[in-house]
């Protein structure tokens, strides 16, 4: 008996793309899976730049399938996702537009402990300081740390409009939505992938942005659930990538990366994080130049910039004349930048 197309789906979960190290469906690299006459259609989708996947995977994948259904032929067929003009086709599935926000970028890292939801906060602020209206959507439900850092009180919570739907906390000028506002402070998330995508979905379908030059998502670190989730439910216009200065922080940026350029989402630009004598300098710029990424700048480590964000008065807006300001000014004039050289 033919296996039928979820079978097929739940034995190529065994196959991991070699850099994610995450099965290529999860991933949504499977395009169609059929199976006719004794044999197993496959279509598999892999990024644009990177051929040498086509034969890792086509040979993983017709290895797997041998091993679970002895005796069935496999035909795979390869493609890269279309980019536009006429020929790239319409996908009721996948990101769809929403509300009038130009531009959302994702501020992403490759591993925890290097400030990254510091550098979203005051990247937003500075954005806002150049005269944009900017939201920032807090992506880290296991821990909500945005309303904190903005000087929101755990009592805040969220009003909803007359279509049901969130109007953001405003906080700082920024329109702000965060699980930090939506449960109280003590109560434990334990939720797996699908109530993950659940909840991101919501913040990004149920929320009354309005309007928005740009929406920065605060993204949990490393390449999980809610990062692909996010690349499935939301138009991004790009991701910034914030590492640390040590010659380690290669790894972590390519992981980073990695994961957005296998989801077909644009890399605006790396962040070097904590720069200064205890960490050094120049494991962000030597990791934008081997990745071809612009590079946004160097944030000097101060403590400051941690003592502002715990008391809920980031250093963008409390001490505007200090050297962490405006190197994060620097770094939002060169992302408005790219935004403007690709108009």
């Amino acid at each position: 008996m033919n296996p039928d197309k979820n079978q097929i789906l739940e034995v190529l979960k065994k196959v991991l793309d070699p850099e994610l190290q995450r099965d290529i469906v999860t991933l949504g690299m499977i395009k169609e899976a059929a199976v006719h006459n004794g044999e197993a259609f496959i279509h598999l989708e892999i990024p644009a730049g990177n051929p040498a996947l086509r034969e890792t995977l086509s040979r993983k994948i017709e290895e797997t399938i041998c091993q679970v259904f002895p005796g069935l032929k496999t035909s795979i067929q390869v493609s890269q996702p279309a980019r536009g003009g006429a020929a790239a086709p319409a996908k009721p599935a996948g990101p769809q537009p929403f509300g009038a926000i130009r531009h959302v970028i994702a501020v992403a890292s490759g591993k925890g402990g290097v400030g990254k939801t510091t550098v979203a906060v005051n990247l937003a602020l500075a954005l806002l300081k150049r005269g944009a209206k900017v939201g920032l959507m807090d992506g880290d439900i296991y821990g909500p740390n945005v309303p904190l850092m903005l000087g929101v009180s755990g009592e805040t919570r969220p009003s909803v409009d007359e279509q049901e739907k969130l109007i953001p906390v405003e906080a700082q000028g920024l329109k702000m939505i965060s699980m930090g506002v939506l449960v109280p402070a003590d109560q434990p998330m334990i939720w797996r992938g699908p109530m993950l995508h659940s909840a991101v979905t919501q913040f990004v379908q149920k929320v009354n942005w309005g309007e928005l030059d740009y929406l920065l998502v605060d993204l949990p670190p490393g390449t999980g659930d809610v990062q692909l989730s996010l690349a499935q439910v939301v138009p991004l216009a790009g991701a910034v990538i914030v590492t640390t200065p040590q010659e380690v922080a290669l790894m972590d940026v390519r992981k980073g990366v990695a994961m957005f350029r296998k989801t077909n989402v644009p890399i605006l630009g790396v962040v070097e994080n904590m720069t200064g004598e205890v960490f050094g300098r120049g494991g962000g710029r030597k990791a934008a130049e081997q990745f071809g990424v612009p590079f946004l700048g160097e944030i000097p480590l101060d403590k400051r910039v941690r003592e502002k964000g715990d008391q809920g008065s980031p250093i963008v807006s409390s001490e505007p004349n200090s050297e962490a300001t405006r190197a994060f000014i620097q770094a939002a004039s060169l992302l408005e930048q790219g935004f403007t050289q690709k108009a």
